[in-house]
């Protein structure tokens, strides 16, 4: 189970004042979003198996915070274990950015894990303008790190990824075209594209939903098992929202499954 809430994926701190000397510039691109807006809620389940594992939500705060006189949509993601397994692997997290509105890149990101005993407290402060990430981390199972990282233009966190993805345009999407993104995630740099592999009608609690559905592209040798181990679904509508995402890991799967949902920007893709 751990870091499952990563699969759509998902922090807290106020510090805006850290980037208010920050050097500004032309540079920052600009991006239309219509997917998403202040006070959408996306909750879900977590099944291990066939048992009951876990809650997650995503919720845009409607908080006004600004970085560098830029202002942000503030992103909160919360996972926790529920049930028999907070016996054995008790699992509380809690994910948060802060994504400048124009650009959709973050400024903050902050990540705190705990997991059956294994805990990381980590910060990431970025600079779109100069391209660096400030991480500083304390994990209990080696010492803590800090750092000033040169990053690529436009770099994501694991949380802003999964929302500047749902800005791209698939109305003209073509089975296995390939959607880049790169991600600043644990002081690297890692490549997250997405292929796109077709369409499906997903069953949810809020009805059925038609769906776009996708595979990371990801790397072998951390969570999974191979490449190409994890499917995620997304709303085939101006909203894109997650609706199911599932995982073969090392000791068996994950599904997450959307259970509801408020405060979307458009009306959904809910066959009737």
């Amino acid at each position: 189970m751990k870091n499952y809430l990563a699969l759509i994926l998902f922090f807290f701190r106020t510090v805006s004042a850290q980037n208010d000397g920050a050097v500004q510039d032309s540079t920052l691109r600009s991006i239309k979003n219509d997917a998403f807006k202040e006070g959408e809620i996306l909750k879900y389940r977590v099944h291990y198996g066939l048992l009951s594992a876990g809650e997650a939500q995503l919720e845009v705060k409607s908080d006004n915070q600004y970085f560098a006189s830029r202002p942000t949509w503030h992103i909160v993601g919360t996972g926790k274990s529920v049930g028999m397994f907070n016996w054995f692997f008790e699992v509380n997290d809690r994910y948060e950015s802060y994504i400048d509105r124009g650009a959709v890149v973050p400024w903050m990101f902050i990540r705190r894990i705990d997991e059956g005993g294994y805990t990381i407290k980590e910060d990431v402060v970025f600079d779109p303008f100069k391209k660096t990430a400030t991480a500083d981390a304390i994990r209990n199972y080696k010492p803590p790190t800090k750092g000033i990282f040169t990053v690529p233009e436009n770099i994501q966190d694991m949380v802003s990824a999964a929302y500047y993805a749902r800005t791209f345009d698939f109305s003209n999407v073509t089975e296995g075209q390939i959607f880049p993104i790169q991600a600043f995630i644990d002081n690297e740099v890692f490549d997250m594209n997405i292929k796109f592999l077709g369409r499906e009608i997903i069953s949810t609690k809020k009805g059925k939903i038609r769906c776009l559905k996708f595979r990371p592209l990801l790397q072998e040798g951390r969570i999974f098992k191979e490449k190409e181990d994890m499917t995620v679904w997304v709303s085939d509508d101006k909203n894109k929202i997650p609706v199911r995402a599932q995982t073969d890991i090392l000791v068996g799967s994950i599904k997450m499954d959307l259970v509801d949902f408020s405060g979307l920007a458009n009306e959904p893709a809910i066959v009737k």
